[in-house]
């Protein structure tokens, strides 16, 4: 009996975990609608699944709008940021691409343009995630993310090949989109979480463990 509930518990576990991500993804849908909070709803998400659908630790719509409102400003900035950025790369890239098209020497920028583009995205999962996670200012945001996203190279280009991934889905069967933002989301948890913890204090470690050993039932 004891054996038989245990594989219940666990299986009625797993449909709530989810239940929970699918929830938070399609908060994140909803709230990025207006676009220019994209920047926002990806932190809040990010906090969601850390703390609230991997961590079972709070209520999903409760840590999301909290995420959300608290992080608005400085991630609304970022977000604006990090278009331009990308707007400038990729109007540079397409200008390449045509040089490159009536045969000027041009190869080397083409490439360079769009490994920097490529950059910025994965950037943007470091930083979103950075901001769920570390109360810092903009810059310190900026930078520190973006020096992890170099220096953890192995772990951004595996993020990339996730987002390349994603997006390949959403143009193969356009439906799973709303499972993909939470799905993942939760792999980039995965990724991020191993890096952080490199930076953060003996004390942060502590607090964290304790987090996680404590039965939220």
């Amino acid at each position: 009996m004891g054996g038989k509930f245990g594989y219940e518990n666990r299986f009625f576990s797993i449909v709530n975990k989810i239940a929970d991500g699918f929830l938070t993804g399609l908060l994140w849908i909803l709230f990025s609608l207006p676009l220019f909070t994209i920047g926002t709803a990806s932190c809040a998400l990010y906090y969601t699944i850390h703390k609230s659908v991997r961590g079972s630790r709070g209520y999903i719509w409760q840590s999301f709008w909290g995420a959300f409102k608290s992080n608005f400003r400085q991630t609304t900035k970022i977000w604006l940021v990090s278009l331009a950025i990308f707007a400038f790369l990729f109007t540079d890239y397409r200008i390449m691409r045509i040089a490159i098209g009536q045969g000027r020497p041009f190869e080397l920028l083409y490439y360079i343009f769009l490994i920097l583009m490529l950059y910025v995205a994965v950037w943007c999962v470091y930083v979103y995630a950075y901001a769920a996670r570390f109360d810092s200012g903009m810059k310190d945001t900026m930078k520190n993310a973006a020096f992890m996203a170099l220096i953890h190279l192995p772990w951004s280009l595996l993020i990339l090949a996730v987002l390349a991934g994603c997006v390949l889905l959403i143009y193969l069967i356009p439906a799973v989109f709303l499972f993909l933002p939470s799905a993942a989301c939760c792999l980039f948890e995965m990724i991020l979480e191993k890096i952080f913890r490199k930076y953060m204090s003996s004390e942060d470690l502590e607090r964290e463990k304790e987090l996680d050993s404590t039965d939220w039932g």
